[in-house]
């Protein structure tokens, strides 16, 4: 048995529409946006999603060291089993997002536990195996205190059923709204448990995945998990999960979990359109900068990478461009020479940020925090 979708109140129904009206409006001005930014903002929500997601279970990488692993550097001063759970997870969401307009697509056993192996293939064990369902008993223990079990999964006999009737499930149309149905798929999975390790990021990525076929945004655009990873939200995620008792119990009524996503949905479209805007500007600044500087226009990639994220190493900008190591190294020493970037850091990890001569107002509109609304509060 799994959780009964609940039905949309009146409230949540201006929610959604609320939700639909700020996606469609994001889609629109991506599709007419210069494509140059549009893929570093891409790769960025990328790299958000996976360390936010990595973070709720205790792997803590920066969003900026995810990226440069992403890259493919190697000098990223974090811990070997940091990189090897964040390269894992970063394998696993780039197959999701290449799945949102796959054809003749369906759910299965077959492809959860596959996406399953991509996570934790790299810790399979006869005690935790990847890829295939639990053997044994499986809990959730208390943060505070590893000795006292918060939640306890159904039985491992009884996981097949279940997983199976999940995918009947998932690939059936209920009627309900695309971002419900996510959320609901999102607690269904969790609830079951049915594997021995990575059970929370598995679920929020079929969250990801449900969110991105329904096609309305690229899936980089779609996912919660960053806003599910600021502290905040994170404990509210791990109480709303509570909310639903110890063990597993389908037979109640989930609107408040609904709700808990749906103002998810809604700050992160918030967040997302005010980064494109921020963006926009910035890269918009940085244009006239190398104008007016008579230099060439492709280091406004560099620079909008240090405005944006507080710095650049040579390989991303060199990848960005299309250049030759040699190219990407005189651009960088003259940025350098004219004290528009400092450089930091060994030669191999080098990176550069904003130097004394950086265009001020770039960082001023880079650095400018937004205030997000909260769509259930009455004076929002």
């Amino acid at each position: 048995m799994l959780f009964p979708t609940p039905a949309l109140s009146r409230e949540d129904d201006q929610v959604v529409a609320e939700i639909e009206a700020m996606r469609h409006e994001l889609r629109h001005q991506l599709r007419n946006t210069p494509a140059k930014w549009t893929e570093g903002l891409r790769k960025f929500l990328t790299a958000d999603a996976v360390a936010a997601s990595n973070s709720i279970e205790g792997f803590r990488v920066s969003t900026v060291d995810v990226e440069d692993l992403m890259d493919g550097e190697r000098d990223v001063e974090v811990s070997e089993v940091n990189r090897e759970e964040t390269l894992a997870y970063q394998r696993m969401m780039t197959y999701i997002q290449t799945l949102h307009d796959a054809t003749d697509f369906s759910y299965s056993k077959g492809l959860l536990n596959g996406l399953h192996w991509m996570l934790q293939g790299h810790r399979h064990s006869i005690r935790k195996p990847a890829g295939q369902w639990r053997r044994g008993p499986v809990y959730v223990t208390d943060p505070r205190d590893p000795g006292i079990a918060a939640y306890t999964g159904p039985d491992a006999e009884e996981v097949p059923a279940l997983m199976a009737e999940l995918v009947d499930w998932l690939n059936t149309d209920d009627g309900s709204h695309a971002l419900v149905r996510a959320a609901m798929a999102h607690l269904h999975l969790v609830s079951i448990h049915p594997w021995a390790d990575g059970n929370g990021r598995m679920s929020r990525s079929l969250q990801t995945l449900m969110i991105a076929r329904e096609g309305v945004l690229a899936p980089e655009f779609s996912s919660i998990e960053a806003w599910l990873g600021r502290p905040g939200n994170t404990w509210e995620y791990y109480r709303e999960l509570a909310l639903r008792g110890p063990r597993y119990l389908p037979d109640q009524d989930v609107t408040d979990w609904i709700r808990f996503n749906l103002t998810a949905y809604h700050q992160q479209a918030q967040t997302v359109q005010g980064r494109v805007d921020r963006s926009r500007v910035v890269w918009g600044i940085l244009s006239d900068f190398a104008e007016t500087a008579a230099t060439d226009e492709r280091i406004v990639s560099a620079l909008y990478d240090v405005a944006m994220f507080g710095r650049v190493r040579r390989s991303r900008y060199e990848h960005a461009e299309g250049l030759s190591l040699q190219q990407a190294q005189r651009d960088l020493r003259d940025l350098v020479t004219s004290e528009v970037l400092t450089p930091v850091g060994r030669t191999r990890a080098r990176m550069y940020v904003a130097g004394p001569h950086f265009p001020e107002q770039a960082l001023e509109v880079a650095r400018t925090p937004m205030t997000l609304t909260h769509p259930y509060q009455a004076d929002r």
